[in-house]
């Protein structure tokens, strides 16, 4: 039986997520709005079976599948978001499990940095993926297991607050998000971040 390690549902993809998606997927581009479902399993290639099965039950679009050798992750999306959840209650039914079956994030780590000097934030800017940090600005950094919940604390913080999206890891072993603005907004937003993840329920990993 395939592992569940990885399963939400985004009710409403925010500016800075849906835009990063934009730029890095091969599917289907996502925009701000959507409603978004994430599936990670193991072993990765039962993905592509996971894929199918959801595409074919309701009017959603894919922008993620990913089969690495342990891992496999899938997106798909649509304005309506009684079509994501029932892609995601097809994809459960498909592999015989339930929500609480999925595996609940843990954080591995999380670090918030104050006035970030002008090297590190250029060191960092080489690396990126998304927004610029910008000298003087305070930086969040937070390691999750499974990989995509990291989307899932990315949404969250820019639901909850003015922060910048510097860089977001979804898939792999860990997942990392890469926060930076003014100190109090990113203080806002990895309270959201964490309390999202925290609040996670299903088994242990």
């Amino acid at each position: 039986m395939a592992d569940l390690r990885t399963y939400f549902v985004i009710d409403s993809l925010q500016e800075q997520l849906a835009a990063f998606m934009g730029s890095q997927v091969q599917g289907y581009m996502p925009v701000a709005g959507m409603a978004s479902l994430f599936v990670e399993v193991a072993p990765g290639m039962e993905i592509v079976r996971l894929l199918d099965v959801a595409l074919k039950s309701t009017d959603v679009r894919p922008s993620i599948q990913v089969v690495e050798r342990s891992f496999g992750t899938l997106e798909v999306h649509s304005k309506s978001q009684a079509d994501v959840r029932q892609a995601g209650e097809a994809v459960l039914g498909a592999m015989g499990l339930t929500e609480s079956d999925r595996q609940q994030p843990t954080v591995a780590s999380s670090t918030v940095i104050r006035h970030v000097d002008p090297f590190h934030a250029a060191l960092i800017n080489k690396n990126k993926r998304a927004s610029m940090l910008l000298e003087g600005q305070t930086l969040f950094i937070l390691e999750t297991q499974p990989a995509a919940y990291a989307a899932l604390a990315a949404n969250e913080a820019e639901k909850a607050s003015k922060v910048t999206l510097v860089d977001i890891r979804m898939f792999g072993n860990y997942g990392r998000l890469y926060l930076g603005g003014e100190e109090e907004d990113v203080l806002e937003g990895s309270a959201a971040a964490l309390k999202a993840l925290n609040g996670m329920s299903g088994r242990e990993g």
